[in-house]
């Protein structure tokens, strides 16, 4: 009985269990599916009707491959279309650390030790790089190897190392035409030079080939090509073979002399074009561990000097123009000293009384001051300034220095003194043969150039024709027995010239070094070329510009007129033959 009731209790107590079922806990799941669904469904047609080019740019960025084609670099080439400048084909070697460390990494180390000889690498260093460099997609190894090297790093087939094509700058004049030339970057843009300031001219258009690619790296569309467009040439106006000639001559003058520097710029004076520009020391643009900031620059266009006497010819050319004086005026030089305020001008040998011409061929300080001083200072200032001097020269090659022209309203006697003789001034040498080309083109003054011309550049003329050819009269007495710059003649042709001999400023004053000049024309009958020789700081007893700048002047223009086929006019062969015998004697003084 007992087992009964118990027996019923229980079936009672599981009667009264909860269902499981329960409805409010059903109705929250469905709604939490139906949510998930719609929200599923509404990002499907988010991405597919109002947003279907992010699918496309995805799909695109793991398919879809663009690779550069490099253009090459436009050639620059002197006025006969010798090559100065050209790109040559190399390569760059790269590596994916991603990849080479997804391929086991570095273990077969002789192959890696191989790779950085043939790249000219540390081996240790290379390896610390890779580890370093794990994480990176992308890394340069070495840029533009020779292709010899590029197929010999090509067999070691070395996981997660590649190559690009890229192309690199050669220059067949080595450290002739640096100066003028300029040398590229890693990255083929211009870093000096005409490869500087024509780096937009000469550098091209790369070309892209965009492709699309498979999971195993094959070509399976060619979506677009873009050719690529080479750069443009350029034509300079300078002759390699003057160029040649007058590098010799100033490398040779920087051994002879002990000089710190020395720089001859010749120029075309009827159109007005470079035809040689040379410094030494120079630097090969084809060896970059020569590219050293003393070596780099460009001395003719970025150092100003004092002119010394060679400013002396366009204070006559003033006095002239002014009516200050002619041809036939006579000057008293007196004893060679003369005492301006509290200061002297002295000259190296007494001139006494003597004309312009007379004034010009034995360099007379005293001489120039008076005629200086018998102007006003405007009337000096603007003759110089006339002539190109304090101006840019026109070539548009960056880092060309204006010189130093002062600009106030007071000036003593003594300063205007000093500065017919090329002191209180600075100029640089390209200022200085643009100024002597004015005379060579009877008093016409045009801009310099360094690129060929087809036509001459028009000038403005800034002195009388007439004057200017009494003037180059003058000059050419210079050169001749008795003129300071004798040494400056040339066998067979009617030259004129001036030295020029300045002491080289310094800090509070002046220094114990010179700047030995001689600046001139060629041939005097129908002038062709302006030429300015500078030797700087030239070591020992003999510093003038008569005895150093003269004869590498008579040297260079002497080739020069006979490499451009100028014909000779000194006159008969009687009169050459004097002249031959003179420039003997010359020589042996």
């Amino acid at each position: 009985m007992n087992l009964f009731k118990r027996s019923a209790k229980q079936n009672q107590r599981r009667q009264k269990a909860p269902p499981a079922f329960i409805p409010w806990r059903f109705g929250i799941i469905c709604a939490c599916i139906m949510l998930a669904l719609a929200a599923l469904i509404g990002r499907s047609a988010y991405i597919q009707v109002l947003e279907p080019g992010k699918l496309i740019q995805e799909g695109d960025l793991r398919s879809l491959r663009v690779k550069a084609m490099p253009s090459a670099r436009g050639i620059i080439s002197d006025r006969n279309d010798e090559q100065l400048a050209v790109s040559v084909p190399v390569q760059a070697v790269w590596a994916d650390p991603v990849q080479i460390y997804k391929n086991g990494g570095i273990t077969q180390t002789e192959r890696w030790h191989a790779l950085a000889d043939v790249l000219g690498l540390d081996r240790k260093r290379l390896l610390e790089r890779l580890e370093q460099n794990k994480k990176r997609r992308f890394i340069y190894l070495q840029r533009q190897v020779s292709p010899a090297m590029a197929a010999y790093v090509g067999r070691l087939k070395l996981p997660g190392v590649g190559l690009k094509d890229e192309s690199r700058r050669f220059y067949p004049s080595g450290e002739v035409s640096a100066h003028l030339i300029g040398v590229t970057g890693i990255d083929s843009h211009g870093l000096e030079g005409v490869e500087r300031t024509y780096d937009g001219w000469l550098t091209g258009e790369p070309g892209r080939r965009t492709v699309r690619k498979d999971r195993y790296g094959r070509v399976v569309e060619n979506i677009s090509l873009q050719k690529r467009e080479p750069g443009k040439p350029l034509n300079l106006s300078i002759d390699q073979r003057l160029q040649a000639v007058a590098y010799r001559a100033v490398k040779q003058a920087i051994t002879d002399y002990q000089a710190t520097s020395a720089t001859i710029i010749m120029a075309d004076v009827q159109t007005g074009e470079i035809l040689a520009m040379v410094n030494a020391p120079s630097y090969n643009p084809n060896n970059r561990a020569q590219l050293q900031n003393y070596r780099m620059r460009n001395r003719s266009i970025t150092d100003a000097m004092e002119p010394g006497s060679t400013i002396k010819p366009f204070i006559v050319l003033a006095a002239m123009e002014n009516g200050v004086a002619d041809e036939d005026t006579i000057i008293d030089t007196g004893n060679g000293l003369m005492q301006v305020g509290g200061s002297r001008v002295r000259d190296v040998s007494r001139v006494g009384k003597a004309n312009l011409s007379k004034i010009l061929q034995k360099s007379s300080n005293i001489g120039v001051s008076k005629l200086s001083l018998a102007m006003p200072i405007d009337a000096v200032l603007g003759m110089y300034s006339s002539v190109g001097l304090g101006d840019a020269s026109g070539i548009n090659l960056i880092g060309e220095a204006q010189g130093f022209f002062p600009d106030r309203r007071r000036w003593s006697d003594f300063e205007r003194a000093t500065l017919s003789f090329g002191y209180g001034i600075s100029v640089t040498p390209i200022q200085l043969v643009r100024a002597y080309a004015t005379l060579g083109a009877m008093g016409v003054n045009r801009p310099l150039s360094i690129l060929k011309t087809e036509d001459v550049v028009p000038g403005r003329q800034v002195v009388s024709t007439e004057n200017t050819r009494k003037l180059l009269n003058m000059l050419e007495t210079v050169t001749h027995k008795g003129g300071s710059a004798v040494r400056a003649a040339v066998p067979g042709y009617r030259v004129g010239a001036k030295t020029g001999t300045a002491v080289k400023a310094a800090a509070g004053g002046y220094s114990d070094e010179y700047i030995a000049m001689t600046a001139g024309l060629a041939p005097i009958s129908d002038p062709r070329l302006a030429m300015v020789v500078v030797v700087n700081e030239p070591q020992g007893d003999k510093y003038y510009g008569g005895l150093i700048a003269a004869p590498i002047f008579s040297e260079v223009m002497k080739s020069a007129l006979q490499i451009l086929n100028i014909p000779p006019d000194a006159g008969t062969r009687e009169e050459l033959n004097i002249v031959n015998r003179r420039d003997k004697a010359n020589a042996g003084t």
